[in-house]
């Protein structure tokens, strides 16, 4: 099997952005963005999803942590979408049913190079320690578009945010985890009638 590893770089006038990965990982990682709580989910992201991943990410968060969150969000998705390369033998799909305390979060993904999110997660507090919880969705948006990957995210129910917003980066986490793993049946092929993804 190939090396599904990859490194991004993306640098503007708002932020700063290096991310390295390895999607046959051990979930290990090495997290940076300036912002506390989305260090949290990326270091949840990488143990759920066993994808090794290095993020060292500075940006204008005087201003706010919105153009850090959305970069790093750009990033990643690009490195995902590096690290798949040709995405033959892939699972594509993933799904995942999962409780976090009083929270129950479900998320599915396609890897099939159509990026479209469906978002049905609200939030009733403003932020979740040094983020804003809005950002969560924009968080989501950059990363299909990115990674040209169908996400699908919705609340069941609960009521902490902390645990609301745990629970969504576990679930596509582990979602994730199905979507890429290689399926031995697969034999090098395309999990598509089409012939790309």
């Amino acid at each position: 099997m190939k090396n599904r590893t990859s490194k991004i770089s993306r640098k503007t006038n708002e932020t700063n952005v290096e991310i390295q990965l390895n999607l046959d990982g051990m979930g290990k990682f090495t997290i940076d963005t300036g912002i506390g709580f989305l260090n949290h989910m990326l270091e949840l992201f990488s143990k759920q999803s066993l994808i090794d991943l290095k993020i060292k990410a500075t940006g204008d968060l005087v201003t706010d942590e919105h153009h850090t969150a959305e970069d790093v969000a750009i990033t990643l998705g690009q490195a995902l979408k590096e690290a798949l390369g040709d995405k033959k033998g892939i699972e594509r799909y993933g799904s995942k049913l999962l409780p976090m305390d009083e929270a129950l979060v479900e998320c599915a993904v396609d890897l099939g190079g159509r990026p479209y999110l469906v978002w049905n997660a609200p939030f009733d507090k403003e932020k979740v320690g040094d983020m804003s919880t809005e950002l969560f969705e924009d968080f989501f948006k950059a990363l299909s578009d990115n990674l040209a990957a169908n996400i699908h995210v919705n609340l069941r129910y609960g009521r902490n945010n902390h645990h609301i917003a745990e629970g969504i980066f576990k679930a596509f986490a582990r979602a994730m985890k199905m979507a890429i793993k290689i399926d031995p049946t697969m034999k090098n092929s395309l999990p598509s009638t089409k012939g790309i993804l």
